[in-house]
């Protein structure tokens, strides 16, 4: 692998009396190849703090260095992201639409082409991480793809669903979303998920490869990336920073199940009640 040479680091301070939990390194294992590197103990959980960092370091990248490609990866070894913290994301306001949005909608459209280098597992919220970059690199022999909300009863909120439903075959999509699979590597790979498998080595030969180093030179990249997935940007534009994930009682479904009991309780009576 090509020398790394490091432009910059950021702290990841969960508040101003805190101390730091983790770091993203921003370094240049290539002309024009930003690798951003978090490391945030145990997981690298979507708390509102890691979001603000990478959202900077990202401003960092686009105003103050040319145009390239922005790889993300984890300075953990088994995980990639385990996604978000459910008890901070319903207890934080704003936290969907100031960070982890906020976060969607930067990497949907940046511009210039980014790849999620994905190390280890990515759960739910980190599954989604990828998603959001342009192009997937995985680990072969290590770790998984799944999105788990199936298992622990949380619906997906529409910008968490709508970037698989965009960029995955509709089978593929049903298995993410509705059987909760795990993938691995060569899944992931067969199914489309992933455009590659390896590590730093292969993902700067996909770059090589498909000369992305370029694709933002001519300021159009973002542009058409926003009109190509524009379905997930109006989910984000007009998401309500009030819906509390794990909630799938909104009034709407509140509505239809008291409606529902009622008509059964209705059925029951009228089969139970005396036939004149």
């Amino acid at each position: 692998m090509a020398a790394t040479k490091p432009l910059f680091m950021l702290p990841i301070i969960p508040s101003p009396t805190s101390d730091s939990i983790g770091k993203i390194e921003c370094t240049t294992p290539s002309l024009n190849v930003y690798l951003l590197t978090f490391t945030s103990p145990p997981d690298n959980r979507l708390l509102t703090c890691f979001c603000q960092v990478l959202l900077l370091a990202l401003d960092i990248i686009e105003f103050s260095h040319p145009p390239g490609v922005v790889i993300t990866t984890s300075g953990l070894p088994k995980f990639y992201s385990n996604g978000l913290d459910l008890e901070h994301a319903r207890s934080t306001k704003g936290f969907f639409s100031d960070s982890l949005y906020a976060v969607f909608k930067r990497f949907l459209t940046y511009p210039m082409p980014t790849i999620a280098l994905v190390n280890g597992h990515a759960f739910a919220g980190g599954f989604m991480l990828a998603m959001y970059h342009d192009y997937r690199i995985f680990n072969p022999s290590r770790g998984f793809l799944c999105v788990n909300e199936l298992e622990f009863g949380v619906p997906l909120l529409p910008p968490m669903s709508s970037i698989f439903r965009q960029k995955l075959d509709p089978s593929i999509y049903r298995t993410v979303v509705l059987e909760a699979h795990r993938w691995n590597g060569k899944q992931a790979l067969d199914a489309k998920i992933v455009d590659g498998l390896g590590g730093m080595e292969e993902a700067l030969g996909f770059v090589e490869a498909r000369k992305l180093t370029g694709k933002g030179k001519t300021g159009v990249y973002g542009a058409l990336k926003r009109e190509m997935y524009k379905e997930t940007m109006a989910y984000i534009d007009e998401a309500d920073s009030n819906i509390q994930l794990g909630s799938s009682q909104g009034d709407e479904e509140v509505r239809r199940k008291e409606d529902g009991e009622r008509r059964v309780n209705d059925w029951k009576n009228s089969a139970l009640s005396p036939k004149l």
